[in-house]
């Protein structure tokens, strides 16, 4: 609040009392008062009005640089009528009520909407475990009737059964902590372990998968992070080249346990790996040599920061890509300690 603002939001007041003073002035004149006892009376108005505006500024701009100073501090801005004190003047209390009237509407609203998400996230939720029960009856019905035909209906299967998945974690990540329980974990087992579950893709195309150095103990939510690697198998069997490679490799430092999953498919482009974490970016590969919806990196992003585990992407096209997951190996980080 700057002093000058303050003086232009006074000019009525000024006016007026410049007005008196020159009134009081006039009249003291024509009852013969020496011009310097009239010169004293005015000097004593001018300095008792000036005193009056200064203490006026000076409230009011030590009570909106608490204000201003308290917002900044805050990160949900929504709740300042509830931190903020009643101000002593009498335009401040007509904001501080204003406030308070505006921010418990604003709330309210935000409230009904959460119950709205938190309504259609649950349906959603209900429905995808719903409708995985015909997917499974069809698989089942194709594996008891193999044929060229039931073989493609099954690699269709497995494509609808992704996506389900990927859906399902999407309704689940803004509530990751609802549903957050952190686990000891062998690495190499539970790599082996989300690989065999991917083996009918793997073995159709003929993979070369490689296991290095895995033998390490993390910390970590089995169920989200066998989807987030899961994700990263689907997207190098989407994008890969003949003959097709996937290596599974660890390194340990004083502070953390780095999965590298490495392989030697088409490759991302310089001017995409920077978007590829980006909600709905499908780069080059994306329209080029499979449709993507953009989703599956984002969100293995999404629930990587809710986890804290750092991820990375490093790429050349005709060279591969690897991911990099890295792992803290104090386990109270990993509930945000």
């Amino acid at each position: 609040m700057k002093f000058t603002s303050f003086l232009k939001d006074k000019w009525i007041f000024l006016l007026s009392q410049t007005f008196i003073i020159f009134f009081i002035a006039m009249l003291l004149s024509v009852v013969k008062i020496s011009y310097y006892a009239i010169f004293l009376i005015c000097l004593v108005i001018f300095v008792i009005t000036f005193s009056a505006l200064i203490l006026e500024f000076w409230q009011k701009k030590k009570y909106y640089n608490e204000l201003y100073q308290t917002l900044e501090l805050m990160d949900k801005k929504q709740y300042i009528s509830q931190i903020i004190e009643e101000p002593e003047f009498a335009d401040g209390k007509v904001l501080y009520d204003v406030l308070k009237v505006t921010t418990k509407a604003m709330n309210d609203e935000i409230a009904s909407y959460k119950i709205l998400q938190e309504e259609y996230r649950e349906y959603i939720e209900t429905w995808i475990h719903e409708i995985k029960l015909p997917i499974s009856c069809v698989g089942l019905i194709c594996e008891n009737n193999k044929n060229e035909i039931t073989n493609s209906i099954s690699d269709e299967i497995a494509r609808i059964e992704s996506f389900v998945e990927q859906a399902l974690y999407y309704a689940r990540s803004t509530n990751v902590e609802k549903d957050y329980a952190i686990q000891t974990v062998n690495l190499e087992s539970f790599i082996k372990s989300i690989v065999k579950k991917h083996s009918k893709q793997l073995i159709a195309c003929k993979t070369f998968i490689e296991f290095k150095d895995l033998n390490y103990t993390i910390y970590s939510d089995t169920k989200w992070l066998d989807f987030i690697i899961g994700q990263f198998i689907g997207n190098s069997i989407k994008y890969r080249k003949e003959p097709f490679k996937l290596s599974f490799s660890a390194t340990e430092n004083n502070t953390h346990i780095v999965l590298s999953i490495i392989d030697n498919g088409i490759g991302i482009s310089e001017k995409d790996i920077g978007r590829v974490f980006e909600k709905g970016f499908t780069g080059e590969n994306g329209r080029k040599f499979a449709k993507s919806t953009g989703i599956g990196l984002y969100l293995c992003k999404r629930l990587c920061d809710k986890m804290h585990l750092g991820l990375e992407i490093k790429s050349e096209i005709d060279v591969g890509t690897t991911v990099i997951i890295v792992f803290p190996k104090d386990k109270s980080i990993l509930f945000g300690a």
